[in-house]
């Protein structure tokens, strides 16, 4: 009887995609991939072409699994958007993978070591940071023309200086920097947007 297939590779992919993202690309073996998914290195092959196929396709599942609550938490503009990007930037140093620590995102490590040597990996890379980008720049425009930040905000600039932060924060989240440091500089880049809503008198 025929193993169900379609099940057992997306198992398999969610498997992938976390020793990829502990690892790295270079530090996984194919004999680490078979020892992680319970495969030989011919079913392997079999089901996934090669270690490169299989990365581009943990990629992607991180991408989707990742965006989809990204999405959730900056489309929260029911609320005060300086409360909503601060709260976002918070969760991206904070929403450790089954609490280990030092992990960053799947994407910017894939970005820091893949850079611009493979071109697949790229365009993936590239189209995740773009996503991020107009989501910034969404939550940006909303927040001016709702008065909530300053009426001369350049949201172009302001994305960009934001999502640079974001990767920075990334960065330093997988070197163990301490998390104080991260939100001190969260809270100042927010405040740096323009008007905070007057509280409660």
């Amino acid at each position: 009887m025929a193993r169900p297939r379609q099940f057992d590779e997306e198992n398999a992919v969610d498997s992938a995609t976390e020793l990829f993202w502990r690892r790295g690309y270079h530090a996984t073996s194919v004999r680490d991939l078979g020892d992680e998914l319970k495969l030989t290195p011919s079913s392997l092959y079999r089901t996934f072409t090669d270690k490169h196929t299989l990365f581009l396709r943990a990629l992607d599942h991180y991408r989707a699994t990742e965006s989809v609550e990204a999405r959730r938490r900056l489309n929260a503009t029911d609320r005060p958007v300086q409360d909503v990007l601060r709260e976002w930037m918070r969760w991206l140093v904070t929403c450790q993978a089954d609490g280990e620590p030092g992990r960053g995102c799947f994407v910017v490590n894939t970005a820091t070591e893949l850079g611009t040597t493979d071109d697949q990996v790229q365009q993936r890379t590239e189209a995740a940071f773009e996503v991020t980008r107009q989501a910034l720049r969404s939550v940006l425009a909303e927040g001016r023309d709702r008065g909530e930040l300053s009426d001369d905000l350049d949201t172009d600039a302001a994305a960009e200086l934001l999502f640079t932060t974001v990767l920075g924060l990334r960065v330093r989240e997988r070197a163990g920097h301490d998390l104080q440091h991260l939100t001190a500089a969260i809270d100042l880049a927010i405040r740096g947007l323009g008007p905070t809503p007057p509280g409660p008198a």
